[in-house]
C-alpha cells in the first residue's frame, strides 16, 4: 500500500525501540491515524500463557463504548422476548431465526446473546457462528437469564476478548476520534478485565507486552508496567 508523504513523516517520528507512557502512546496513536474514516483504536496484549493449556477469555463493558452501532440478535422465548426487545435488541426469536441462519446464511448482526434454555437450539449453529466469533457462551458472558441487562451492555459497547494461538489478545478500545481521556479510560478498563482473568497456576510474568495502534497505523509499544499499575488502581 502506497503511503502519503505526511504519513511517512509521522511514522519517522515513532521510535520503534521506545516504550511509551500510556497517555503519550495514545496521543501518538491519534496523530498517526491519517485515514479518511474514523479508525478503530486497537490493543494487542502479549500474555505469558501457553494457549494450548490456558485460554484467557472474557467480556468487558468499555466506559465509553466502541463508537460503533451494534446489531444484537437474541435467542429467547416467552416473556424474555419482550424483555430483550424493550432493552433494544435488533432481532429476537427462536427456531425461525436459527432456520434463517442455517438455510439462508443470514448474518446481518454483530453480537448474539441467548437465555440458558435456548442453548440446545443455539448449539446447532456452532459451525456457523463459532468461526465468526458470534457463538453465545456462558464463559464469554453472552448467555444470561437477565437478558435485558445483557442486551443493554452489548448495545453500549461490551466487547468479548480471547487469546489467539500465539497467546495474544487483540481487542478494540474505541475510535481514534474519541477524546484522549475516553480512550485512556477504555484502555484501563480493558487491561483490568484481562488482568482479572489470569489463569490459576500461571507462573512468570502474565502481561508481557502491550501495543496499541489505529486500524491503518503502526504499532506503538506501551509501558505495560505503568498500564498494570493504573488499571489495578481504578
Amino acid at each position: 500500500m502506497r503511503r502519503s508523504r505526511r504519513y511517512r513523516e509521522l511514522v519517522a517520528t515513532l521510535d520503534r525501540q521506545r516504550v511509551y507512557p500510556v497517555r503519550e502512546a495514545i496521543e501518538l496513536m491519534k496523530r498517526l491515524a491519517t485515514a479518511k474514516f474514523p479508525e478503530t483504536a486497537e490493543a494487542a496484549f502479549k500474555l505469558g500463557v501457553n494457549p494450548s493449556q490456558h485460554m484467557v477469555r472474557g467480556t468487558v463493558s468499555l466506559p465509553h463504548g466502541t463508537g460503533k452501532s451494534v446489531r444484537v440478535l437474541v435467542f429467547a422465548r416467552g416473556e424474555k422476548i419482550r424483555e430483550a426487545e424493550e432493552a433494544g435488541a435488533d432481532y429476537v426469536g427462536g427456531e425461525e431465526l436459527a432456520e434463517r441462519i442455517q438455510k439462508e446464511g443470514w448474518l446481518e448482526f454483530d453480537r448474539v446473546a441467548a437465555t440458558p434454555d435456548m442453548m440446545p437450539l443455539v448449539g446447532k449453529l456452532g459451525r456457523i457462528l463459532g468461526p465468526r466469533g458470534l457463538m453465545p457462551s456462558p464463559k464469554s458472558g453472552t448467555v444470561s437469564q437477565d437478558i435485558g441487562k445483557l442486551v443493554k451492555e452489548l448495545k453500549a459497547g461490551m466487547i468479548e476478548f480471547r487469546t489467539d494461538r500465539g497467546g495474544v489478545v487483540h481487542a478494540p478500545f474505541g475510535r481514534v476520534d474519541f477524546e484522549l481521556e475516553q480512550l485512556y479510560e477504555n484502555l484501563l478498563a480493558l487491561t483490568q478485565a484481562i488482568l482479572e482473568r489470569r489463569p490459576e497456576g500461571q507462573k512468570g510474568r502474565y502481561l508481557q507486552q502491550v501495543h496499541i495502534s489505529s486500524t491503518m497505523g503502526p504499532g506503538i509499544r506501551v509501558d505495560e508496567g505503568e498500564l498494570i499499575q493504573l488499571a489495578q488502581g481504578r
